[in-house]
């Protein structure tokens, strides 16, 4: 029987990514020797140096380059001397779009040996479905005039099938995960995008036995941070769900254990993976970024492109060590990139002998 080769674009991009990136990387080989598998590895030195060098962060054939490719795992992109919109317009929204990849998927869940900064949350396990390629986040709009006259106008787009499509996606997942699920609006006070979403919603849920809990984004948050556990999966739209995955992922204890997977769920073009904690230039080069959103994102990964069994294997052993209380000093711990990557790696090689 012939092993399955993945190939598997990275791009390492600034600040800690590249060290994150660099685990994951080490963590899937690990997992890939098990179950027998391979990943050939295209490194991509996208990112803001090429952006200095070259005016731009990624090629112009870029989106070509990745086509081919099974999937892409980004590490994470910006540096303060280059403003975030030029970083994020240069590289990430454009593969996001030119890939159709309209799902952001979000979990976030307590994990073993670890303390919510919120109490009530000790069974917090929450799935955002973040619409990932229209809505609030559009091109479409500009600024006008000078002075005190000048003007800025941002038109958020929400297509019927936009909505359509990412509400299922989310009412399909909320059916194996209890039955329920939030949907994040403000149709009190956005008078045409927001009833739009809402109606939309409804309609997709329609006879699927989902119960939709409709609920302003204000009082979600709230929500969020009061009952935490009241809530298991939540669709958002572009704007609403990147705020609120942030939000769960504080409430589960850090932003750097949260990962996210942008999908196009029909596997048209390769999906992209990543850890959502950003650059983080304040620590890049100290060796102590944490790397489980990371490695947990690589997980994500393994499980789209079919290797369901890989992927539970990684995210186990990455719980288990974070259950010997090895963590990295935004968790409290002491444990550097390094330590905490050549742990999870001793997990799966001793589960496997």
């Amino acid at each position: 029987m012939t092993r399955t080769t993945y190939r598997i674009d990275t791009i390492p991009g600034d600040g800690i990514g590249v060290d994150v990136t660099a685990s994951a990387v080490a963590c899937v080989d690990a997992i890939a020797e098990r179950h027998d598998f391979a990943v050939e590895w295209r490194e991509r030195d996208w990112g803001t140096d090429r952006y200095r060098n070259t005016g731009r962060m990624m090629p112009v054939d870029g989106i070509e380059q990745l086509r081919d490719g099974d999937a892409t795992f980004l590490g994470a992109v910006g540096t303060p001397d280059v403003p975030d919109d030029v970083t994020l317009w240069g590289l990430l929204i454009p593969i996001r779009r030119e890939f159709d990849q309209y799902v952001n998927l979000r979990p976030m869940r307590l994990l073993p040996g670890l303390t919510s900064a919120v109490q009530g949350a000790d069974d917090l396990d929450i799935v955002v479905v973040r619409e990932n390629v229209e809505g609030e986040y559009s091109s479409i709009g500009g600024r006008f005039g000078r002075g005190d006259a000048e003007t800025a106008v941002q038109e958020a787009v929400f297509t019927r099938a936009g909505v359509a499509r990412v509400a299922k996606f989310a009412t399909d997942l909320a059916a194996k995960r209890g039955g329920a699920l939030v949907s994040a609006t403000k149709s009190n006070g956005i008078i045409h995008t927001m009833p739009f979403w809402d109606e939309v919603v409804a309609e997709t849920a329609a006879g699927t036995g989902v119960e939709i809990d409709k609920v302003l984004i204000d009082a979600l948050a709230a929500r969020l941070v009061m009952k935490p556990t009241s809530i298991r999966t939540i669709v958002a739209s572009n704007l609403f769900g990147d705020i609120l995955s942030d939000l769960v992922a504080g409430i589960a204890g850090s932003i750097g254990i949260a990962p996210s997977g942008n999908l196009d769920p029909e596997h048209r073009y390769p999906s992209m993976f990543e850890p959502v904690h950003g650059s983080a230039p304040d620590i890049a080069g100290k060796g102590i970024a944490n790397p489980v959103g990371a490695i947990w994102a690589s997980a994500m990964m393994l499980e789209h492109l079919g290797e369901t069994e890989a992927a539970a294997s990684l995210t186990t052993a990455f719980e288990s060590v974070l259950a010997d209380g090895v963590r990295t000093p935004d968790l409290g711990g002491d444990a550097t990139t390094q330590s905490f990557t050549d742990a999870v790696i001793a997990k799966v090689r001793a589960s496997a002998s």
